[in-house]
């Protein structure tokens, strides 16, 4: 569902958002409407250098939310998007599988400037998303934020705290501009914020169980950050729950785009640690200004399941080659995507799927799967990892398998992004039939 409304003032978005649910709930057709989001593409700041102007930005924002994006599993969301930039965008969700109606280069136009585009998704798992214009890099005049959005369990989940870590990279000019991922860096410095802060401080009391969601906000850069002195126990990756496991060596490792939400038992004030490959930074603090009196935590249960399947047919398994960015192999700009050019491979609705992703790259690639969350197979190919996930990286030369089950009919986008800050962005499709 579908509609355009042209060139509304914000508070006429906000008002028209609440009576068009209400419409919708009261007599229209299909399930009724259970929330409402209103994001906007804006220009923004940000401060990244104390003694420079704050630096042009873009955003994604959500202003039907005062905090922290939250919906919840089951949800039917109406959402509004307003374009109050020069290009025609539109949000590109990253967790929210089986929603072809979201996709701008799929399922929609992107809107175009000055207009306002309602549209209806459901939020069938509980997880940590993410929406930002990623796909629309080429045209971007500043970089831009992405938009952490939560789903939440349907029901409470044991933790004092559930805070979102936004990471973000920044590549800076002399005069404190900054340049768009897709463009040549020269003569730029890398600068991390977390939270949009160069410097994040996050306070507790000693015995509060935190769950931290890591969020990868980066456009080229795998990274790892650290709470030092700290169990960090991962408990879900890209939205979607695992068998809980501790984080190796305490650091959270995430291609960009990637998400962990991680539980964290607080003892001691420590600092956050970032490493980019390069270097190690610090990028924030956990201070304890107390402690909570009470018994001592019993370790945190799984999280509930999203009820996907427990299992995947790899005897019976369909199995396609694809090589990441080969200039031969179909990939693409997403300025010059179409689904009349053919896809990377297809398959029936039922089927298991298993993917040789070769990087012939000779730097790190990452490869994002749009419509179904998958498995990385053992190296045997007779196993797979205790997790699911929809982002991977896959160092120079090197091949990875993953599996998923074709459950989610439609056109699916592959993406691959070398991790170079010049490397382009580039698309394909699979079908599911």
């Amino acid at each position: 569902m579908t509609t355009r409304i042209f060139a509304p003032h914000r508070r006429q978005v906000l008002a028209g958002l609440g009576a068009s649910a209400a419409g919708l709930i009261g007599g229209g057709a299909g399930p009724s409407v259970t929330t409402q989001l209103a994001l906007q593409a804006r220009p923004a700041t940000l401060a990244l250098k104390p003694d420079q102007p704050a630096t042009p930005i873009w955003e994604l924002a959500a202003v039907s939310h005062l905090r922290d994006v939250r919906l919840k599993r089951g949800d039917r969301c109406e959402v509004v998007f307003r374009n109050d930039l020069p290009v025609p965008l539109a949000p590109v969700w990253y967790g929210l599988n089986g929603a072809t109606a979201t996709d701008p280069l799929r399922g929609r136009a992107p809107a175009a400037p000055d207009t306002t585009e309602t549209s209806i998704i459901s939020i069938p798992s509980a997880g940590t998303l993410l929406a930002d214009f990623r796909l629309f890099e080429g045209s971007l005049k500043q970089p831009a934020r992405p938009l952490p959005i939560i789903a939440t369990e349907t029901n409470r989940v044991a933790v004092d705290r559930d805070e979102i870590l936004l990471i973000e990279e920044w590549r800076l000019r002399p005069d404190g501009t900054a340049v768009p991922p897709g463009q040549d860096p020269k003569d730029t410095t890398p600068l991390y914020t977390v939270n949009g802060r160069t410097s994040f401080d996050l306070s507790a009391s000693a015995g509060e169980r935190l769950r931290l969601r890591f969020i990868n906000g980066s456009q080229r850069t795998v990274l790892a950050i650290k709470l030092e002195s700290h169990e960090v126990r991962v408990m879900a990756l890209d939205g979607q729950p695992a068998e809980p496991f501790p984080a190796r060596n305490g650091a959270v490792v995430l291609a960009p785009g990637a998400r962990a939400d991680a539980f964290v038992d607080t003892v001691t004030s420590a600092p956050f640690l970032l490493h980019d490959g390069k270097e190690v930074r610090r990028v924030g603090s956990l201070a304890i200004t107390g402690r909570l009196e009470r018994a001592p935590l019993l370790p945190p249960q799984p999280l509930p399941s999203n009820d996907l399947p427990e299992k995947l047919d790899l005897g019976g398994a369909l199995r396609f080659d694809v090589a990441l960015g080969a200039p031969d192999a179909g990939w693409t700009r997403p300025a010059n995507f179409s689904t009349a050019s053919a896809p990377a491979f297809r398959a029936k609705t039922g089927r298991t799927v298993v993917l040789a992703l070769k990087n012939p790259a000779p730097t790190s690639t990452v490869f994002h799967l749009h419509g179904h969350p998958f498995r990385l197979l053992d190296k045997l190919d007779d196993g797979w990892k205790p997790y699911w996930l929809d982002t991977l990286a896959i160092e120079a030369g090197q091949t990875q398998r993953i599996a998923f089950a074709a459950t989610s009919p439609g056109r699916w986008l592959l993406e691959s992004v070398a991790t170079d800050w010049a490397a382009p962005r580039l698309v394909r499709w699979y079908g599911v039939e």
